[in-house]
C-alpha cells in the first residue's frame, strides 16, 4: 500500500499513463479530474509513479504547479503499480470526459498561486464553489427571520388595528346541546317557568348554528342532513315541507361528550327566521355545509332584513361554499375553512403570515387535547393519537394565537366541556371557548375572573 504524508493536506493519485484526463482519487474516496497527466520528475516520487497534493479546499492543482509545489516538499510517498494502473485505498476511480479548467489561489506552502480545478461548465469543484452562495444567502436568510419575527409580534405596523363588534367569551355548541334538546328555542331562550340552564341565561355571547333547507324553502336549524338521529325518521331535510318535519327524540346523545344525554320539553325543529327575531342583537354563526345557493341566499338575505349582518358569521368546511357565501353578502364576516386554516398555519411556520392579508375575521378550531378523549375524527384510534400529536404540535402556539388577535381575528375552541379543557384554552390565549354546557363554562369564567379581581386587590 502507498503512504501519503503531508501534515493536514490530502494526497491524491493519478494513475499514470497517455490518456489526456487523468484520474484521481483522494483519502476520503472523493473522484477528481486532473486535465492532464504530467510526470513529477525523476526524483520526486519513488516507483515512477506519478502523484500530486492538493489544498485543503479539495482543489486540483494545474502541471507548472504541481513541479514547482512537487520539488518544494520534505516529504515523500510511494504509489504502486498494478497492470499500468494505481490505487489510493482500493476505492475505485471516477472518469469523466470533458475539457476542465483552472483558477488561481494562493498556496499555504509554497506563497504561490495555485491552480483550482473546474469542470466543463466553468463551476470549481468543492466546497470552495459554495463559498459566494453561502455569503450573500445566508445574510438575507438571517435578515428575513428577523424581521419575520419583528412583525409577528408586532402586526399593526404592517397591518390597520381593527376593532370587533363583539368579543365572545362563551360560545352555546347548537345553542347548548348539552343542557337541553340542540337547536332548540327552549335551550336558546330563558323562560323562568321552563329552565334556568339555557345559554342565554347563562350569558352567552354567541350562538354556533348549523342550517338546512327545507323542500319549500324554509331555513331551518338543523345540524344534521339526514334526520335519522335527532327523530328516528330516515328522510332528508330537503325532501319534507317544514310542517312536515319530525320532533325530536325525548333525548338526544351528546356529540362531544360521549354517554351523556340531554333532554328537554321543545322538541320542534326551529327555523332561523324565529331565532333572528326572537334574539336581535345576540351574535350568532350559521354554517352551511352543502353547497346550496339557494340555502346561501335565503340566509344572507335574512341577515339583511333583520339588520344583522355585523354580527352573523359566515361558517363553513369548504373554500368554495365559502366563496358563494362571501358573494352572497360580503358584509358578514367570514371564518376559516379548512383548507384556508391549513394555509394560514403553513404561512405561520414559513414566516410569511406577517407579510400576508387574512380577510377572515374568526378562527373556529377544536382543541387538539380533545383527540381521542371527547372527540373522534377517524374510527382507527391510532389515527387519531397521531392527529392530536400533529395538531398539537402545529396549533397549539400563543404566538399564532396572539399574532391572529393583534390583527383582529378572534380565536374560538370548539367544543370544550371540562374545566381542564377551558383552562388550556384559555391559557393559550383564546378568544372564547365553544362548548356544550355554557352553565360549566359561565361558573368557570366567574370563578376565574372573582379570583383574578381578588389577586389584583
Amino acid at each position: 500500500m502507498p503512504r501519503f504524508l503531508g501534515n493536514s493536506m490530502r494526497w491524491y493519485a493519478v494513475y499514470p499513463g497517455h490518456d489526456t484526463h487523468g484520474k484521481v482519487k483522494n483519502l476520503a474516496g472523493r473522484a477528481f479530474l486532473l486535465p492532464t497527466v504530467w510526470p513529477l520528475g525523476a526524483g520526486s516520487l519513488k516507483g515512477g509513479g506519478i502523484g500530486v497534493r492538493a489544498a485543503c479546499f479539495d482543489s486540483c492543482l494545474c502541471p507548472s504547479q504541481a513541479r514547482s509545489l512537487a520539488s518544494g516538499q520534505q516529504h515523500s510517498s510511494r504509489l504502486s503499480k498494478s497492470q499500468g494502473r494505481g490505487t489510493v485505498g482500493g476505492g475505485a476511480s471516477l472518469h469523466q470526459p470533458g475539457r476542465a479548467g483552472s483558477s488561481k489561489t494562493r498556496s499555504p506552502w509554497t506563497g504561490t498561486d495555485v491552480g483550482r480545478c473546474t469542470d466543463s461548465t466553468g463551476v470549481q469543484i468543492g466546497s470552495a464553489a459554495m463559498s459566494p452562495l453561502l455569503f450573500y444567502a445566508l445574510p438575507a436568510l438571517g435578515s428575513y427571520i428577523v424581521l419575520s419575527i419583528f412583525f409577528l409580534r408586532r402586526p399593526r405596523l404592517l397591518h390597520a388595528p381593527c376593532t370587533p363588534a363583539f368579543c365572545p367569551r362563551l360560545v352555546a355548541h347548537r345553542g347548548g346541546s348539552g343542557e337541553r334538546l340542540e337547536n332548540t328555542m327552549e335551550a336558546v331562550e330563558n323562560p323562568s317557568d321552563l329552565c334556568s340552564h339555557s345559554s342565554v341565561a347563562q350569558g352567552a355571547q354567541l350562538l354556533e348554528l348549523d342550517c338546512q333547507l327545507t323542500r319549500d324553502g324554509v331555513v331551518v336549524v338543523s345540524h344534521d342532513k339526514n334526520l335519522s338521529r335527532q327523530s328516528g325518521l330516515n328522510r332528508d331535510v330537503g325532501s319534507l315541507d317544514f310542517e312536515e318535519l319530525p320532533l325530536y327524540k325525548e333525548e338526544l346523545e351528546v356529540y362531544f361528550s360521549p354517554g351523556h344525554f340531554a333532554h328537554g320539553s321543545d322538541r320542534h325543529m326551529l327555523r332561523l327566521e324565529d331565532l333572528f327575531q326572537r334574539f336581535p342583537q345576540l351574535p350568532m354563526t350559521v354554517e352551511v355545509k352543502a353547497d346550496n345557493e339557494e340555502l346561501i341566499h335565503k340566509i344572507a338575505g335574512l341577515a339583511r332584513r333583520f339588520d344583522r349582518s355585523k354580527i352573523t358569521i359566515w361558517a363553513s368546511e369548504k373554500s368554495s361554499v365559502m366563496k358563494k357565501c362571501r358573494a352572497a353578502n360580503p358584509e358578514m364576516p367570514l371564518s376559516f375553512t379548512i383548507c384556508r386554516s391549513v394555509w394560514m398555519v403553513l404561512l405561520f411556520y414559513l414566516g410569511l403570515l406577517p407579510f400576508v392579508c387574512i380577510p377572515e375575521k374568526f378562527f373556529l378550531c377544536f382543541l387538539p387535547t380533545i383527540i381521542n378523549r371527547t372527540y373522534f375524527p377517524f374510527s382507527c384510534s391510532g389515527l387519531n393519537r397521531l392527529a392530536a400529536a400533529v395538531t398539537k404540535w402545529a396549533i397549539m402556539r400563543k404566538s399564532l394565537i396572539q399574532h391572529l388577535e393583534g390583527r383582529g381575528v378572534q380565536v374560538i375552541f370548539w367544543c370544550l366541556n371540562e374545566e381542564s379543557d377551558f383552562e388550556v384554552a384559555f391559557s393559550l390565549g383564546a378568544t372564547g371557548v365553544m362548548t356544550d354546557y355554557p352553565t360549566a363554562l359561565r361558573k368557570y369564567l366567574d370563578t376565574h375572573r372573582l379570583a383574578s379581581q381578588t389577586s389584583y386587590v
